[in-house]
Formats: structure tokens, sequence, C-alpha cells
């Protein structure tokens, strides 16, 4: 239940975050914007480590097995980047339901395949069912 809950909150943030990614971009320009956010994401995170322990250090970077991994961070930016000028294009409302449709989908792309050591899951037509119902309700909400 925890884990829902999170889920919940952190799509309540991903939202506002999105506008007002937006707005600060409005009055300055993307990429203004996104290193803005990068920059005070680091400083909170660093914060972070700071009061609740710091079990880890930085020189365990270096030995993640798998190096791809570490490419978190940059795609973290163009992930602000698309966000900002998806809001700012189709509006916060059907920024977000494409966002969490292709979410959906390329996360179960990433199971069904069991890429970047994520364990293969087995495909379902229930499942396949359940992405088509959800783009026919992002289609039914919000299309024109």
């Amino acid at each position: 239940m925890i884990g829902i809950i999170i889920a919940i909150i952190s799509g309540a943030l991903m939202s506002v975050q999105g506008v007002f990614n937006t707005g600060v971009t409005k009055e300055t320009s993307v990429w203004v914007s996104s290193s803005f956010v990068q920059f005070t994401a680091l400083i909170v995170c660093l914060i972070a480590w700071f009061v609740t322990g710091r079990e880890s250090s930085f020189s365990e970077l270096f030995q993640v097995e798998n190096k791809y991994m570490l490419l978190g961070g940059a795609i973290g930016a163009f992930i602000t980047f698309t966000v900002i000028k998806s809001v700012d294009i189709v509006g916060p409302t059907k920024a977000a339901m494409v966002i969490v449709v292709s979410q959906l989908i390329i996360a179960y792309l990433i199971e069904l395949f069991g890429m970047f050591g994520i364990e293969k899951a087995d495909f379902e037509y229930r499942k396949l069912f359940g992405v088509i119902i959800i783009i026919a309700g992002l289609i039914t909400f919000k299309w024109d």
C-alpha cells in the first residue's frame, strides 16, 4: 500500500512540477529553466544525503557494473525539457496523460523483454487490453 501512496504522490508532484517549470520557461528559456531544475534537485539530494546519513559514498558510483545506468541524470535533463515543451504546447492535462501512457507502454516493454536487468515478464493479453483501454480513455478524455 505504501508503494501505491508514494506513486500517487510522485504523479501529483510531476504534474505540479511540469506546470511550474513551464511557467519559469516562459520568463526565461527552456535550458535556463531545465538547468535550474536540475541544480535545485542536486542541492535537495545533497541535503537529504547529509541529513539521512551517508551509508554510501560517491566513489561507489565508479563501481556500478552497468555503466549505462549512470545516464539517469542525463535522461532526467531531457525529461525536464520534454515535459516543459509538452505542457507548453498541449497543456498540462493532455501532456500528463500522454506522458503516463508512454511510461506505461515503455515500462511494459522493458518488462516483456527483460531489458536493463529487469526480470523478464510473460506476455499477457489482459495487460495489452488494459493499455488499449487507457489509450481509448486518453482519446475520449481530451482529444479534440
